[in-house]
């Protein structure tokens, strides 16, 4: 119940987004926060919560969709950023 309380919230930023990068950054948050509080022990739950959130969310900005359809932006291990096609 309380991974389902923490969670409830952030569902109408999944609804309310409406380019492709505001609906990669809505699930990005919603899937990490999900994470977050899923491996988090029980006293340290919200905080998982709140990390697995702010992960997700750098994640989706930083690996999301790129402006062109069917390809995506991507980071090699140099900070270098680069588009190739979604694999």
């Amino acid at each position: 119940m309380t991974r389902l309380s923490l969670t409830l919230p952030l569902i109408p930023l999944l609804l309310a987004a409406c380019t492709p990068a505001e609906q990669s950054l809505a699930i990005g948050t919603l899937g990490g926060a999900a994470v977050g509080a899923a491996v988090s022990s029980d006293e340290d739950r919200a905080k998982g919560a709140v990390v697995g959130a702010i992960v997700g969310a750098t994640a989706a900005t930083l690996l999301g969709p790129a402006s062109t359809p069917g390809q995506c932006r991507y980071i090699d291990q140099y900070g270098n950023e680069y588009i190739a096609a979604c694999q």
